[in-house]
């Protein structure tokens, strides 16, 4: 979760390394720091808070070779001590490291370098790392033997990134479940990052590592070895990723740029489905016509807001294709006994296909059930899609904002054209049907688009909750999993305490909580469910309550003191859940935005969740 960039330059690395981490800020803001050589000597410096606090003491600095961070707090809290780089010296020797991940076994590590006299500064696992490769320095002919010695030592996951004063102008880098990626240009200017978004304005090409990779970047060379230490190669590719894509352009921040994009999009998601009347498994890759075959039952595995849209999809994928789906949140998954049933297709969902307990998961269950998996992913080249079997990319573009929105509506974008394949496969798709269902798919871009112009009708609830502690968010049916990612957002960004519940069990237990000072948003749509759910909405005025409604044309509620409506039109039958998402994204953005919070990096979160 936290952010890595390293490199040498023939001129000086330390701007380009400012910028790095200003691409990575998204990863982690809680602290930051660099640690450079200057005069044959390493210089570290570090800050409490944004990159750009960084950037202030380090603005005249010079060098050829450097490493940074920037941290999100797994182990200590926040504080300059605890900021990366960490720094062991002793007998002449230095050696500065930069982490990400977790050690597991820092603790009986620690223990072991305490009793050889190595004194901890900070409340970090990663600290460990540092000392532990010093104390295989002093033994090692080279930085590149000692960090082979090290890192046989760690149990966890990592992605880390050393220099040593004994090794000047030379970078070691190993990981383990954790993303790493070589960054290059023609003029043999090398980079390391945790994520490619750092590198777009830096090299010209990259080279994904694998797990046990070791890396030395110099002046001179690359050189990457395998786990017992020999020579490799890996393939290298363009990089394509353009810096106006991760720039804010006309909008005030990313979260807002980025809900306004889910019509282009879903579009570019939906892009490679070239036939108006027909759809095919080849969408998913050559060999998902037979793996569909094959599939007499689903696992899906997410977490957050790919685990919602995950529920979203069991609803489309049993009514659509008659086939039972199971889904789990991932961190519970790879933690208990599962039952097997044959056949069974694991889909993992992750915006950045670096989600660790995704990853985690994914592995326990093709160890149960010897299966196939799809992984549905925004990200081509990510550990997600390396272990998948086939895949589906969701095309939504870069996203920087902690909040997922347009990842969520391009997942559920993906998901329904599963839905509508695997129905397809097992016969429970006549073809006019298919026609109906791929039209409504193909207008669903313009849908979206409209409903974004009715931002102002949700800005105007604002002021109903800007000040408010708890809200209380109810659905229906597939609209529930909706409701449970509208309290996420709310949550995740304004601070205000949201819980969600399917409208159904308001009787048994949430009626308790509901009185004059408790908001109700309610999604509700013009279905086969929408008397039950007036039903439901009957029983929150009874109390007092003061309800909010997301609806459809048709729903025949009238607006009042107590009762606040904004329409989308007409019912978007299977994607409505979809175009129901977006005003939830806009209330919760406007809530916070009213707060004065910051929208795109929210405390205590980080983009992408790469620790347990």
């Amino acid at each position: 979760m936290c952010g890595i960039i390293a490199g040498i330059k023939k001129k000086n690395v330390v701007d380009g390394l400012i910028h790095g981490l200003e691409k990575l800020e998204y990863r982690g803001y809680d602290s930051a720091g660099l640690a450079f050589f200057k005069e044959g000597q390493i210089r570290r410096l570090r800050s409490v808070g944004r990159v750009s606090e960084l950037k202030k003491i380090s603005r005249n600095e010079e060098s050829l070779v450097g490493i940074a961070h920037t941290r999100w707090a797994t182990h200590g809290v926040v504080s300059e001590s605890n900021a990366h780089p960490h720094i062991s010296e002793a007998n002449n020797v230095t050696v500065c490291v930069i982490h990400n991940g977790i050690i597991e076994n820092y603790l009986e590590l620690k223990a072991i370098l305490e009793k050889k006299n190595y004194i901890f500064q900070s409340q970090t696992d990663s600290e460990v790392i540092a000392h532990l490769i010093h104390f295989e320095r002093q033994t090692s002919t080279s930085l590149t033997e000692a960090l082979h010695k090290a890192r046989k030592k760690l149990v966890g996951a990592y992605a880390v990134v050393v220099l040593c004063d004994a090794d000047p102008f030379i970078i070691c880098a190993t990981k383990k479940s954790s993303s790493l990626v070589l960054g290059q240009n023609n003029n043999n200017e090398c980079f390391l990052s945790s994520d490619p978004i750092s590198l777009a304005k830096l090299s010209k090409s990259i080279t994904f590592l694998e797990d046990e990779d070791l890396i030395c970047i110099s002046k001179e060379n690359v050189k990457i070895y395998s786990e017992n230490l020999k020579q490799i190669n890996r393939k290298s590719k363009e990089i394509i990723i353009a810096e106006e894509n991760i720039s804010i352009g006309e909008y005030s921040n990313f979260m807002i740029k980025e809900i306004n994009e889910q019509p282009s999009a879903i579009a570019s998601t939906l892009e490679t489905i070239f036939d108006e009347n027909s759809i095919t498994s080849e969408l998913f890759g050559a060999r998902a016509s037979k793996i569909f075959n094959n599939t007499n039952a689903i696992k899906i595995l997410a977490c957050g807001t790919s685990f919602h849209a995950g529920l979203v999809a069991k609803y489309w994928i049993e009514h659509l294709c008659k086939i039972p789906v199971s889904v789990e949140i991932a961190s519970e998954f790879r933690y208990r006994k599962s039952a097997v049933f044959e056949k069974t297709l694991i889909i993992g969902i992750s915006q950045s296909g670096e989600t660790a307990d995704t990853l985690a998961a994914i592995e326990v269950a093709k160890e149960i059930y010897s299966c196939s998996v799809l992984g549905i992913c925004n990200v081509q080249e990510s550990a997600l899609t390396r272990i998948s079997d086939i895949c589906f990319l969701t095309r939504a573009g870069i996203e920087i904002g902690v909040a997922s929105t347009k990842a969520f509506t391009t997942q559920l974008s993906a998901l329904f054209t599963l839905s509508l394949v695997l129905a397809k496969v097992k016969n429970c798709l006549p073809s006019e049907k298919e026609r109906d269902l791929l039209r409504s798919l193909r207008h669903l871009p313009k849908a979206a688009a409209a409903v974004l112009k009715g931002e102002n009708q949700i800005k105007d609830w604002t002021e109903y909750f800007k000040n408010k502690q708890n809200v209380l968010f109810l659905g229906r049916g597939i609209h529930y999993p909706i409701a449970l990612e509208g309290a996420l957002k709310l949550k995740e960004i304004s601070y205000i305490h949201a819980e969600a519940y399917a409208a159904g069990e308001l009787k048994h237990g949430p009626l308790a909580l509901i009185d004059e000072n408790m908001p109700i948003i309610a999604v509700a749509p013009n279905d086969k469910l929408v008397n039950k759910l007036k039903n439901n909405l009957e029983e929150v005025k009874a109390r007092g309550g003061k309800l909010f409604i997301i609806a459809d044309h048709g729903l025949e509620l009238v607006e009042d003191s107590c009762t606040k409506i904004v329409s989308l039109g007409d019912h978007a039958g299977y994607l409505s859940p979809i175009l129901h998402t977006i005003p939830l994204q806009l209330l919760a953005y406007h809530v916070a935005i009213s707060r004065g919070n910051d929208v795109d990096k929210p405390r205590n979160l980080a983009k992408s969740v790469t620790v347990e």
